[in-house]
């Protein structure tokens, strides 16, 4: 027997010697670093809420100029969401490098080399989804909303409440604007294909329009409209993107990388 042994790449060695526990273990060491780094991102969001509010209440300062508060502890649990939204929005790119560590070893080697750029892209993506959301819905519905009633009704509107409304539409605008980073992912471990996408595209444009339902705060078409036209072209560019990882992967067997 010959003493020579054959080197596997350390991506295949990885994959043969983990286990479904190891797996999990690594799975929830990385949440728990996510969390930690949320948990001091908000932290320092915490130390500027007061400038976080005074941005956030600018879409409505013409209708609003102060904002009310009807219990000791309101402040505080605004104070909380407005930490929680600043956080996110700090603690992103950890998450999505957390989430390619995970996923990096079923990855080729061409594709392992994209992990800054898919933290950069990912966290770009986030901030974009918040800036249509401040700076397109926001304003918009809030327009609409206010000018109900507006002849017999004055609007009194606590801190939490308003906050609840905005950081809920920036929040989820900022993670639906994450769809074509997880589906690349996706893709470039194999689970989803630009063929699958295109045959569930009937299915996915219901589940965009009640996921649009549920994001737009507002019950009229045009909101309902503003929010599932870029969900449908972030659909759409996702298939694009996906067709494009599944042409950067490699022809050989998977066991072979």
């Amino acid at each position: 027997m010959s003493p020579a042994v054959t080197q596997l790449p350390e991506s295949a060695v990885r994959e043969r010697t983990l286990t479904v526990a190891e797996h999990l273990e690594e799975l929830r060491r990385r949440l728990g670093v996510c969390l930690a780094v949320w948990l001091a991102a908000s932290a320092v969001a915490l130390t500027q809420a007061d400038r976080l509010l005074a941005w956030l209440q600018q879409p409505a300062a013409s209708a609003l100029p102060r904002l009310a508060y009807f219990s000791p502890t309101e402040p505080l649990a605004a104070y909380l969401k407005l930490a929680a939204l600043g956080g996110t929005a700090l603690a992103m790119p950890v998450i999505l490098w957390q989430m390619w560590a995970f996923v990096r070893s079923g990855l080729t080697a061409a594709e392992r080399a994209l992990g800054a750029a898919f933290v950069g892209w990912g966290s770009a993506q986030f901030v974009a989804g918040m800036a249509l959301a401040y700076y397109g819905l926001l304003p918009v519905s809030l327009r609409v909303l206010l000018s109900i009633g507006r002849r017999q009704l004055e609007p009194v509107i606590s801190v939490d409440a308003y906050l609840s409304f905005a950081a809920a539409l920036l929040g989820w605008c900022g993670l639906v604007a994450e769809l074509p980073v997880i589906l690349w992912l996706l893709a470039c471990v194999g689970l989803v294909t630009p063929e699958w996408l295109r045959q569930q595209r009937p299915y996915a444009l219901l589940v965009l329009v009640i996921l649009a339902a549920v994001i737009t705060p507002t019950t009229d078409p045009v909101n309902l409209l503003l929010m599932t036209v870029p969900l449908w072209l972030l659909y759409e560019g996702s298939i694009l993107i996906t067709r494009w990882a599944m042409s950067r992967r490699s022809p050989s067997p998977r066991g072979a990388r």
